[in-house]
């Protein structure tokens, strides 16, 4: 082989491992604690190409751009940004695009047959995303793979138990399926959660009762479909209120059975929005594979650990107007310089049609 042949082949080589090694979400060290560092507002009038930005449910970093799902259920959709770290400090995300996914024939969807709440960049570079569906008119749920252009790709088998049943006593609650997706650590598969409950496993939260468990579901790259489910239980609603709801929102694998696993609570009638947030550190070790079990309710198991790592109440009062808002989105982000790794959230404003809510994204330091 010839000097030049053997040099370009050396140069490939590189070049792949270089951007093998950045799309890893490779094992970070246990976490002891997350120091907060700074929150900015996207101005809840921004317009990108015409379109009010808002509803941002998922976050994802990924070689340096940063990937925001929007749950706009009548033109579903993600935004590609710049967001920078300056002087240790978050700044302002600048929007470079926005991508209209799009369903099975190629085509935008149709107003309220997608409802986007989560989603990931995959090793191949597209973005796996999911829809909650709309349970109460009989469309479901899914996860399924577009490229960068938002064209349909693939989709993941979905386990039955998680559709659209007749059967009123089983199946997912309407708002409260496939909310949290997160990398694999070693980046060869995928985990989802919902937000609520199966029917069959147990109650939705209320502030005096939470029998109720939901599913950490692997999903293995290659065979596309659901193959270990462990059990995590969910805390009692923070306060009282009219309506009262806690679900999980986002997860991040980040060790061999650890994750990080965001927990919005959220009560109404109360004058700082009512939300109550926090960050737990997981493991699923000792935990029992649930994927047999197509109900949980008057069976034996032994759920995940749960330690509280953040309570969005310590911060609250360095936030805007001391308001935790429905925060919903959670990544991994870039390396501070003294090395230690960031994690980033970011919050759902609904489309301030439920009264003023803010965009924040709020930026952490892992210790």
């Amino acid at each position: 082989m010839a000097f030049k042949q053997i040099y370009s082949l050396l140069i490939i080589t590189l070049l792949l491992s270089c951007k093998s090694s950045s799309l890893l979400q490779s094992k970070t060290q246990e976490i002891r604690q997350l120091d907060f560092v700074n929150e900015v507002i996207i101005p809840a009038d921004a317009m990108y190409e015409g379109i009010a930005v808002g509803g941002l449910s998922s976050i994802d970093y990924m070689d340096g751009k940063w990937y925001i799902i929007s749950d706009d259920r009548k033109n579903p959709r993600f935004y590609i940004a710049d967001i920078k770290i300056e002087n240790g400090k978050l700044q302002l995300p600048v929007f470079t695009s926005m991508v209209n996914f799009k369903d099975t024939l190629g085509i935008a969807f149709k107003s309220g047959l997608a409802d986007p709440e989560s989603l990931r960049v995959t090793p191949s570079n597209d973005i796996i995303w999911s829809s909650e569906g709309n349970i109460s008119k009989g469309i479901n749920p899914f996860i399924r793979t577009s490229n960068m252009d938002g064209a349909f790709k693939s989709a993941i088998a979905i386990p039955s138990r998680y559709l659209v049943q007749n059967d009123i006593a089983s199946g997912p609650h309407n708002n409260g399926v496939f909310e949290a997706l997160s990398r694999n650590y070693d980046n060869k598969g995928f985990w989802v959660t919902t937000e609520l409950p199966l029917k069959q496993d147990g109650i939705v939260p209320t502030s005096s009762d939470a029998n109720s468990p939901v599913r950490i579901a692997y999903i293995d790259h290659e065979r596309k479909t659901f193959t270990k489910e462990y059990p995590y239980m969910l805390d009692k609603v923070a306060r009282e209120g009219k309506l009262e709801v806690n679900g999980v929102t986002e997860i991040l694998s980040y060790n061999e059975h650890s994750f990080l696993v965001l927990e919005r609570s959220y009560a109404s009638g109360h004058d700082d929005g009512g939300n109550d947030v926090k960050i737990y550190q997981v493991s699923t070790k000792n935990a029992t594979d649930v994927n047999d079990l197509n109900s949980l309710s008057n069976s034996s198991y032994t759920p995940v650990t749960k330690k509280l790592l953040l309570d969005f109440s310590s911060v609250r009062s360095q936030l805007t107007d001391g308001i935790v808002d429905n925060i919903e989105g959670m990544t991994l982000g870039p390396n501070f310089e003294n090395g230690n790794r960031s994690l980033v959230v970011i919050s759902d404003n609904n489309f301030n049609s439920f009264g003023k809510q803010l965009s924040q994204i709020i930026l952490f330091e892992i210790k």
